[in-house]
């Protein structure tokens, strides 16, 4: 039985979010609280083995109430974020400070919707509860220095493509943040966020790394040394244009997770070819799995996180599984191979 302590400041919202969770036989919602403080005391008394964390709250907001847990007693955190800028913002912070995935609260006026919801939940909940504090054991430095190229390094490959999903922000910044500033590849990502979130975290990331991040343009050109992060809720392709390389949007693709990392490593595959570095990190489901299997069978180079730094060891296990992977590895090793591949 998985133990919930459900944080939020509206008792509509404890009641929505009870009801989702026990509708499920494994999971028991243990407790709820109306703000930080009582989410604090509440978590030391109930011993949850999640928490679902309003951020805006009386008393005490989410984020200084994830701050006091981490420091005290980490468990994992799901945040359950309004859909505005001011929301992604703070959301991206919460992910920073230690909680290990989010949802948004896009709840006003769902009918069929709702179930999808209750399903993500659920969901999110159950594969953040499998690794309890394993992930928290041992928290990365994220400030880092970057990984170095040798000055007469040959650069055999063209591109860096990256999917990622339930814990891959932080995953994300560790790998970004341990890129040279004269990184000679392009860089492209499909991070499973809903819209703004996107923008937010490339923000984010611009700020802490030495090279460019930014959230991409349809038909914006590759650049080497530039980060570009597909925008929530577009699949994102690659396409040549004439003698360039170009990003390319796509409603509906017929993919289900959104932004789609098969759709962009199948891309990536058919314009690099052998010449394609492919990254899957961690994330729940299959997503990126037809994908990299493309780029291995074009001779590209796949890595993939291991599990013991995985917040939920789905999408690269299955890769693993397959035998696509040229290495796993675990995510403070993975900068350096990427270099060491280039």
């Amino acid at each position: 039985m998985i133990r919930v302590l459900v944080v939020d400041d509206s008792s509509f919202m404890r009641k929505i979010v009870t009801r989702m969770l026990e509708s499920d036989k494994n999971i028991q919602v243990v407790g709820t609280a109306g703000n930080g403080e009582e989410a604090i005391e509440k978590t030391e008394v109930l011993k949850p083995d999640v928490v679902t964390m309003d951020i805006e709250m009386p008393v005490m907001n989410g984020i200084e109430a994830l701050k006091h847990i981490m420091a005290r007693n980490p468990l994992p955190v799901i945040v359950l974020s309004a859909i505005s800028k001011e929301g992604a913002d703070v959301t991206m912070e919460a992910l920073n400070l230690g909680a290990c995935d989010f949802m948004t609260k896009d709840l006003a006026g769902l009918s069929g919707g709702m179930a999808g919801k209750e399903t993500e939940l659920i969901n999110k909940v159950k594969d953040v509860a499998k690794k309890k504090v394993k992930f928290l054991v041992q928290r990365l430095e994220l400030a880092r220095r970057p990984v170095s190229l040798y000055g007469n390094k040959r650069i055999k490959h063209a591109i860096l493509s990256i999917g990622a999903s339930t814990g891959g922000p932080p995953a994300l910044e560790h790998i970004l943040t341990g890129l040279p500033e004269d990184f000679p590849i392009p860089v492209v990502v499909a991070q499973h966020m809903p819209k703004l979130f996107t923008q937010a975290f490339a923000h984010r990331l611009n700020g802490l790394t030495h090279i460019t991040v930014k959230e991409a343009e349809d038909k914006e050109p590759l650049r080497p040394g530039v980060v570009l992060i597909a925008p929530g809720d577009t699949h994102m392709g690659l396409k040549k244009n004439g003698k360039n390389v170009v990003v390319e949007f796509v409603r509906d693709a017929g993919y289900v997770y959104r932004p789609s990392v098969d759709f962009l490593m199948l891309t990536t595959a058919r314009v690099y070819g052998a010449h394609a570095i492919g990254v899957i990190l961690t994330g729940m489901g299959n997503d990126g799995l037809a994908g990299l299997r493309e780029i291995k069978a074009r001779r590209g180079f796949v890595i993939a996180q291991d599990e013991d730094t995985c917040v939920v060891y789905g999408m690269p296990k299955v890769v693993v599984n397959a035998h696509i992977a040229d290495v796993v590895l675990p995510i403070d090793k993975i900068s350096e191979e990427i270099v060491r591949v280039l």
